[in-house]
């Protein structure tokens, strides 16, 4: 029997999505019940490592040249199981189940939110309008339920040992700054147009001393805890105070030029003709 190899390749990405699904659901069956800090733990490195399966199906599939609608259907599907319905338990066990209904809605809000910007994504998509390249409009899933790992991991078994509600209100209101963020317009970079260069390399060797620094003087668990936390006040510093520029006439396609002339050729055209036979300005 002769295997078709283009099926197989297109296999191939899909593959990378479902073991994300798989290990989003292990997470899932590791919070269920009275989970411990050790299974809490666990699941959370089960998501930390959802995030390297979900990072690579996409470049799998281009490398493949096995890009399909129903890989981009397949692979939100797996975000929302993965990196929403997973770090939301996650962080209710962990934190927010002495907060009662509030801790309830704040979590399950974080799993709404990450619905809602993959419906959004998707509509986009479908529409041939994801933005510009070099940017995320709004707080990517993957990167709010890595923000959400990264302080499980930091301190997991603070939060089960100390169960006063005051400890739990920072926890919460992280959940919510992220839940409201994977819905916003603020603009977050992709890092796709940084190339090998003198400065990027600079920059890569400046971010490696701040983590080793965080290491020596903390624990290395932080290091991804601040590095989140960084990345999240750079997406909302360059909103709050770098203007976007406005778009130059020259990037505008000749289609949409023609049309934008051809209505203003219209507009003077009815202007000459009211000139010429004024009528009634209110009926």
């Amino acid at each position: 029997m002769q295997i078709n190899l283009r099926k197989a390749m297109f296999v191939l990405p899909n593959l990378f999505t479902v073991s994300s699904i798989f290990l989003g659901f292990y997470a899932l069956t590791l919070c269920a019940g009275e989970a411990t800090p050790v299974q809490l733990y666990q699941a959370a490195l089960a998501i930390f490592f959802a995030m390297f399966f979900d990072a690579f199906d996409g470049r799998v599939a281009r490398m493949t040249k096995t890009q399909s609608d129903f890989g981009v259907q397949l692979d939100s599907l797996a975000d929302v199981v993965s990196f929403g319905a997973a770090p939301a338990l996650l962080v209710y066990k962990w934190a927010l189940a002495p907060l009662g209904l509030f801790g309830l809605a704040v979590s399950f809000s974080f799993a709404a939110c990450g619905a809602l910007r993959l419906a959004r994504f998707n509509v986009l998509a479908m529409r041939g309008d994801k933005g510009s390249a070099r940017f995320f409009v709004g707080l990517p899933i993957p990167l709010a339920a890595g923000t959400i790992v990264a302080l499980v991991i930091a301190h997991y078994a603070a939060y089960r040992e100390n169960t006063s509600a005051a400890s739990q209100l920072p926890v919460a209101l992280v959940v919510v700054l992220l839940s409201f963020l994977m819905v916003s317009t603020v603009r977050y970079r992709t890092f796709k147009d940084v190339h090998l260069s003198g400065k990027s390399f600079a920059l890569f060797g400046l971010l490696a001393l701040t983590g080793l620094a965080v290491a020596v003087r903390t624990r290395p668990s932080f290091v991804l805890v601040i590095y989140m936390a960084a990345y999240i006040a750079m997406g909302l510093a360059e909103t709050l105070l770098v203007r976007p520029r406005p778009t130059p006439p020259a990037a505008i396609p000749p289609e949409v030029r023609a049309a934008l002339e051809e209505d203003e050729a219209l507009e003077l055209e009815a202007d000459v003709e009211e000139e010429r036979n004024p009528g009634d300005e209110y009926v």
